[in-house]
């Protein structure tokens, strides 16, 4: 039988989980910001702010999703730039982007195939590998479009990036990024293949008994996170209508710093897509009213460092202190004794 006290041990650990503090942190600092850097709270700024942030959101995604399987992928911004320098490629070659787009997107499930071969058939980390090809898939990008920029895309097309729901000011682009959003999260938390996810996080090995395709199912994942960081890339050239091979470059660290952020356990088995969520937005918001106060792109650099160190660090010491918590138990008077239970017998007793 549940013990009363319980529903509030559910509630207390529910309100000191890391979700709950990031939510709470992005909630005062977005009022703190409201009031005290210029514009950051108009229409305006808002809408600029969620279209920063849909790139980092997109690819957090499936992110996601590896790194609770322990890997993780840092090729993806790399992977993004060669998309977009494909896509402006092929449409200076006279092509449709209602066939570009579909190539672009089956470049990056190639381009996500090729690492999830090495790290599942060669057995190779993951760290090592998606380094190997971050630089890799940066380069083809440049061997395909050097240093130039194509522009002059379809307004038809720029515009279902960059323009608004019905006047509000509220970009179009949110209401993709709601329904993948609700489609992974799910996947991640109700299904049975979500749960085999953070098994496989937890112990890969326990996971390959209990059924459980390790290999298959990892090797999947890069193909999705290939293919949904070459739709970033499509997205970020048509919002700002520039097709470039270095577009993108550094955004992998934003992208693990948010997912991380949001309480995702960098050794896998851990974390929330919602606590996720909640890294991206106080991330962007931070970036967001540094850049209107002329804080320098690099400053912004070591803002992303040093919140992915902390990212690293924190989680598991608030876990820690839930885990403390939860193992306290409230210290009282023992319970009164039944008036029908007979005397124990005193140590004296005991001892003759």
């Amino acid at each position: 039988m549940p013990s009363p006290d319980q529903p509030a041990r559910r509630l207390l650990g529910r309100l000191t989980s890391w979700d709950a503090a990031i939510i709470g942190v992005l909630i005062v600092f977005v009022i703190i910001a409201s009031f005290t850097v210029d514009n950051f709270a108009s229409t305006r700024n808002l809408s600029f702010l969620v279209l920063d942030l849909a790139p980092i959101a997109l690819i957090a995604l499936p992110m996601t999703l590896i790194i609770v399987t322990g890997e993780i992928d840092l090729s993806v911004a790399s992977t993004l730039g060669l998309s977009s320098a494909v896509m402006g490629a092929l449409w200076e070659a006279g092509l449709p982007l209602e066939t570009i787009i579909p190539v672009c997107v089956l470049l990056g499930a190639v381009l996500g195939a090729l690492n999830g071969t090495f790290v599942t058939v060669f057995g190779l980390p993951s760290l090592a590998v998606t380094i190997g090809t971050l630089a890799l898939y940066r380069g083809l990008a440049f061997v395909v479009l050097g240093d130039r920029a194509v522009a002059d895309f379809p307004e038809s097309y720029t515009d279902l990036v960059t323009g608004d729901i019905a006047g509000t000011g509220i970009p179009l682009l949110v209401i993709p990024l709601l329904v993948l959003g609700l489609v992974f999260a799910v996947v991640l938390h109700l299904t049975p293949a979500g749960r085999g996810l953070f098994s496989i996080g937890a112990n890969a090995e326990a996971a390959r008994f209990a059924g459980v395709r390790v290999t298959r199912v990892k090797f999947w994942l890069y193909v999705v996170c290939g293919a949904v960081a070459a739709l970033a890339g499509v997205l970020w050239t048509l919002r700002y209508s520039s097709a470039r091979a270095d577009n993108g470059t550094g955004l992998e660290l934003a992208v693990v710093a948010a997912v991380l952020l949001g309480g995702v356990s960098i050794f896998g088995g851990k974390g929330t897509l919602w606590g996720v969520l909640g890294g991206v937005l106080l991330l962007t918001a931070l970036q967001n009213a540094l850049r209107l106060d002329d804080v320098s792109n690099e400053a912004l650099s070591v803002v992303t460092g040093l919140l992915l160190i902390i990212s690293v660090l924190a989680p598991n010491l608030a876990r820690n202190v839930q885990a403390a918590l939860r193992r306290r138990r409230p210290s009282g008077p023992p319970p009164p004794a039944s008036p029908d239970s007979e005397p124990s017998p005193t140590p004296a007793l005991r001892s003759s």
